[in-house]
C-alpha cells in the first residue's frame, strides 16, 4: 500500500482530492490578516525552550581506553592492528560526539595498561558519580574485559565499545543481558556515539522537570527510578491565567501562521475564532513553564477545562511538541517521561494516543486530538496538516496527515508507582497504514492505523496512552532500557 495506488479517505474526500482542493484554498483569513497589516511581527513570539533544570544540566560520562603496552604479537588483535591510529582517530571522534551533544567529556589521558590502573580509575569514578562510563577496548587480553566488567559493577551506566577484533563472543556473552551496560561490539562508529546519546538522554532524563497542572495543592515531587522531577501546580492556575490574557499582536501571529500553512483551513466547523483560543492556551502554557522553570509540561486538560468554554490545550501542546518541549495530555506521567525519551534519543516529537483496534485490518488505531506536525525530526518540515475540531465540538486541532508506508515505534513506559520494583518499557514497531477519517468514524480525530510486526492479537494490546513516533527504533529502546535498568517489553 502506498501515496501512488492508494487513496485517503480524509473528511470526505481522498487524499489525491483533498490536496488539490487545499492547493486553491485562500491563503489567510482575511480579518486575522486585517488586523496584522501594516505590523511588524511582535519581538516577544519567540521560539519556547526549556527553562527547566534539565536546560542548565551538563552530562558528564568518564571515557578510557583499555589495551596492553606492548605489541600486539600473535594474540587479538594481532600486530596487523594499528592500535595507535585506531586510538587517535577514535578519542577524536568520541571528543566531537561528545561537543555536538553537549556531553562534558573526561578522558583518562593514557590508555589503561594494568589490572592496578583499571581498578584506580573506576574507584575514581565511583567517587566523582559521573553520568556515565565508556570503556574502549583495543585489546582482546589480558586485563580488557575485566576492566569492562569492573567498570559495570560500579554501578555507574557503562557502554563499552569494542571494535571488530576486540572480542569474541566469549567475552561478550556475560554482557548480553547485563543490567547497567550497552555493548557496541562492531566497527560502526554510530553505536559508540548512540551509547553516548542513550547516557546524556538517561541524565537529562533524570534532570528535566515537568510542570503538572493537576489538583489544587503545589507540590514538588520526582518519578520512582527514572528522578524525573515533577512540579504540581493547581489546576484553577490556568484559566485564571487564560482569561487574564489579551488576544494581542503575538496571538493573531501564530493564529494566523496555522491558518496559511493548513492545507484545507477550518474543517467540520471550527472558525478562526477557535484558532485564536487555541493559541491562548499555548501563550498561557509558555508563561507557566517558564515562571515555573519547566523544560517540559502535562495537564488534567479534561479535568481542569472540560466543563468550560476555555480552549483545551490541543493547539498548544502540538506546537510545543514541534519545538521539543515533551508536552504530555491529561497529566499522565507514563506519557510524559516517554515523551522526553523520545525527544531526547531521537530528536523528534511522538503522538499520545489511545489505543484501538481493527480487527478487520489487524492492526492498531491510535487516536487523541493533539499530535505534533513536525514527525521527521525538530529541524526538518512539518507534515501537511489541516484545521479541523477536536472531537468534542469545540476548539481547533491541527491535523498532520501520516505517509503511509513510514516505519513507525510504539513505546510507552508503565509501572512507576512501584518504589521497589524497576519500571518497564512496551515496545513495538510497524508501518503506517492509513490516517482514519473522522467523521464518519468517531473518536479523535487525529487517528492514525499501524500495523504492527508480528503482533497477532491487537484487542488485547498492552498499555494506554502509548507514543507513536516516526522511524523504527525498536532496538535501540531495547538498549536503552537494558542500560538503565528497565525491562523491555517487545511486543
Amino acid at each position: 500500500m502506498n501515496h501512488a495506488t492508494h487513496d485517503h479517505v480524509l473528511c470526505g474526500c481522498s487524499r489525491r482530492g483533498f490536496l488539490a482542493a487545499a492547493a486553491g484554498a485562500p491563503a489567510l483569513a482575511p480579518s486575522i490578516l486585517g488586523a496584522l497589516r501594516g505590523k511588524k511581527k511582535p519581538a516577544e513570539s519567540r521560539r519556547i525552550e526549556p527553562c527547566g533544570p534539565a536546560s542548565k544540566y551538563t552530562p558528564t560520562v568518564h571515557l578510557a581506553f583499555v589495551r596492553r603496552k606492548g605489541d600486539y604479537g600473535i594474540r587479538w588483535p594481532g600486530a596487523v592492528y594499528d592500535g595507535a591510529t585506531a586510538l587517535k582517530t577514535y578519542r577524536a571522534g568520541l571528543e566531537k560526539a561528545a561537543a555536538n551533544l553537549g556531553i562534558k567529556l573526561a578522558v583518562r589521558p593514557q590508555p589503561i595498561y594494568s589490572a592496578d590502573e583499571a581498578a584506580q580509575w573506576t574507584a575514581e569514578a565511583q567517587a566523582a558519580k559521573p553520568d556515565g562510563l565508556f570503556v574502549v577496548l583495543l585489546d582482546r587480553q589480558e586485563h580488557s574485559w575485566p576492566t569492562a566488567t569492573q567498570a559495570a559493577a560500579t554501578g555507574i551506566p557503562t557502554v563499552v565499545f569494542a571494535p571488530i577484533g576486540a572480542a569474541f563472543t566469549t567475552n561478550t556473552a556475560a554482557f548480553a543481558k547485563k543490567t547497567g551496560t550497552f555493548v557496541a561490539s562492531t566497527d560502526d562508529f554510530s553505536q559508540a556515539v548512540y551509547g553516548l546519546k542513550m547516557l546524556k538522554a538517561g541524565a537529562k532524563l533524570r534532570e528535566t522537570r515537568f510542570i503538572v497542572i493537576r489538583g489544587k495543592e503545589r507540590q514538588d515531587t520526582e518519578v520512582n527510578h527514572l528522578g524525573t522531577k515533577l512540579r504540581y501546580i493547581p489546576e484553577p492556575s490556568f484559566l485564571e491565567e487564560y482569561n487574564k490574557l489579551p488576544v494581542n499582536d503575538e496571538v493573531l501571529a501564530i493564529a494566523a501562521e496555522y491558518i496559511h500553512g493548513a492545507r484545507k483551513k477550518m474543517t467540520l466547523g471550527a472558525t478562526e475564532q477557535d484558532v485564536i483560543n487555541g493559541v491562548k492556551s499555548y501563550i498561557v502554557a509558555r508563561n507557566i513553564l517558564e515562571r515555573e522553570q519547566g523544560d517540559a509540561i502535562t495537564m488534567n486538560c479534561l479535568g481542569a477545562l472540560g466543563k468550560s468554554t476555555v480552549s483545551l490545550p490541543c493547539i498548544a501542546w502540538s506546537r510545543m511538541l514541534d519545538h521539543g518541549i515533551p508536552a504530555a495530555c491529561e497529566a499522565d506521567i507514563g506519557a510524559s517521561v516517554t515523551h522526553a525519551l523520545v525527544q531526547y534519543l531521537f530528536d523528534r516529537p511522538g503522538f499520545q494516543q489511545d489505543p484501538v483496534a481493527d480487527t478487520s485490518k489487524e492492526a492498531l488505531v491510535g487516536a487523541h486530538c493533539t499530535c505534533p506536525t513536525r514527525l521527521n525530526g525538530f529541524d526538518q518540515e512539518p507534515e501537511p496538516y489541516y484545521l479541523t475540531h477536536h472531537h468534542g465540538m469545540r476548539d481547533a486541532v491541527p491535523r498532520p496527515i501520516w505517509k503511509v508506508g513510514q516505519r513507525a515505534t510504539v513505546a510507552i513506559i508503565g509501572g512507576l508507582n512501584n518504589p521497589k520494583l524497576p519500571p518497564h518499557m512496551i515496545i513495538s514497531a510497524g508501518t503506517v497504514l492509513d490516517n482514519v477519517a473522522v467523521p464518519p468514524s468517531g473518536g479523535c480525530v487525529v487517528s492514525v492505523t499501524l500495523k504492527l510486526d508480528g503482533v497477532e492479537s491487537y484487542l488485547d494490546y498492552p498499555g494506554f496512552h502509548q507514543i507513536f513516533f516516526y522511524g523504527d527504533y525498536k532496538k535501540q529502546l531495547r538498549e536503552y532500557c537494558q542500560l538503565f535498568g528497565l525491562e523491555a517489553r517487545v511486543v
